[in-house]
């Protein structure tokens, strides 16, 4: 069996790989070289442990699943504010996997580390410091996020990703209190995204992409035909009560949907500055 590894990149950055799981994470201070060794150390065991909890970690979280990991409580944790509709802690995996090497590099001479995996990032910051993350968007932009703002985790969920969905944006980008929060809910909202029946959009049972897939036979969406401006001004509607609802119960900071070159925003910390 494969097992993790951590390398050092050229920029000195670290990269930890591990089957679905690759990170890359960094930290400033004078302790970085230990936050980053006790990164690596984390990273160590982290799937396996995943694995042993897989049949509870792809169950509803109607069901009440019952788990034990750290990483798994973190994932269950997440999703269950989303119920009763339909979601697994699965929905919340790699968001909760970047918060908990975060965590890990996170003490004292640490003053700014993050974890990116896969495009879902955390991020720890102490007093005076801030982050700078990229979004995905027909024009390219940056956010600075604050030591004093509220957001501490970044996620982006469409049906093009590396997770199948239940609907049709290009892409949604949640910013929440954490990464494990912020990934359960663009789950949920690119899930909203869509035009039910529509005969231009191509959907296949998840079980039959991938057999042991937490969406089982749900048919998720493996092609979208070109859509007039009105068809994707409704679909993005559908997302947008999604993304208002869970930012006015406190569930997210703010979200960003894209869909054919179309967006939609809720939340303070948009519009943001494009990238230069």
């Amino acid at each position: 069996m494969q097992r993790a590894s951590a390398a050092t990149l050229p920029d000195g950055r670290l990269h930890l790989h591990h089957g679905p799981m690759d990170i890359i994470a960094d930290a400033a201070g004078p302790a970085r070289e230990d936050a980053l060794r006790r990164a690596a150390a984390r990273f160590d065991g982290l799937l396996e442990e995943l694995v042993t909890e897989l049949p509870m970690l792809r169950t509803p979280a109607t069901e009440f699943p019952t788990v034990d990991g750290p990483v798994a409580q973190r994932m269950l944790n997440a999703v269950t504010p989303f119920t009763p509709e339909f979601v697994t802690p699965m929905a919340a995996v790699a968001g909760s996997v970047a918060d908990e090497i975060v965590a890990a590099m996170a003490g004292d001479g640490v003053t700014r580390a993050h974890a990116n995996n896969g495009g879902d990032i955390a991020f720890h910051l102490t007093a005076g410091e801030q982050a700078s993350a990229a979004l995905a968007g027909p024009v390219p932009a940056r956010i600075d996020l604050p030591f004093d703002g509220p957001v501490r985790g970044i996620a982006t969920s469409g049906w093009q990703g590396r997770s199948h969905s239940l609907g049709i944006a290009d892409s949604v980008t949640v910013l929440a209190t954490s990464a494990a929060q912020a990934d359960a809910a663009a789950t949920m909202i690119a899930n909203a995204v869509d035009l039910p029946d529509h005969p231009g959009i191509l959907r296949t049972p998840a079980r039959e992409l991938f057999p042991d897939s937490d969406l089982g036979p749900r048919p998720v969406t493996v092609e979208v035909l070109p859509l007039t401006e009105a068809e994707q001004a409704m679909a993005l509607s559908r997302g947008m009560a999604a993304a208002e609802r869970y930012r006015a119960s406190g569930l997210i900071v703010a979200a960003l949907l894209v869909l054919g070159g179309d967006t939609r925003t809720t939340g303070d910390l948009f519009p943001v500055a494009e990238s230069r």
